[in-house]
């Protein structure tokens, strides 16, 4: 009876993965002039909401999807591509503040609809 709306879940969920982004963007930062270190990111929220079958994603039941559980297993990976420095690190500290201020606005935008839903839910229990 009392179980968490799936829109708070989910925005849950994506301001835990732009979390997990924006670590790795620090630890990249920190470590730009760092002989032989490669560039780290997390999954893009989308990605790891992807579906393996190609159908995308279709709750059929409540608990259905699991959104938490599905992104639980998030970790850091090493990031392809990039200019590599001759001492073998291929941080950019450009794209690494590009990215830092794209993840922001994923971050900003699911605090945006967790605080709406609430908003929403608060309204239909009559309480502002």
């Amino acid at each position: 009876m009392f179980e968490t709306p799936e829109i708070l879940t989910m925005a849950a969920a994506r301001s835990s993965n732009a979390s997990l982004r924006l670590s790795a963007i620090a630890a990249n930062v920190a470590n730009a002039d760092t002989p032989g270190y490669r560039a780290k990111d997390g999954p893009d929220f989308a990605a790891a909401y992807a579906d393996d079958d190609g159908f995308g994603l279709r709750r059929t039941r409540p608990g259905h999807l699991g959104g938490s559980a599905r992104l639980a297993g998030q970790s850091l990976s090493e990031r392809a591509g990039g200019h590599m420095s001759p001492n073998g690190n291929n941080v950019s500290l450009e794209d690494e503040m590009m990215r830092a201020a794209q993840i922001r606005q994923d971050n900003d935008l699911a605090l945006s609809v967790y605080k709406s839903s609430l908003g929403i839910l608060r309204a239909s229990l009559g309480r502002r």
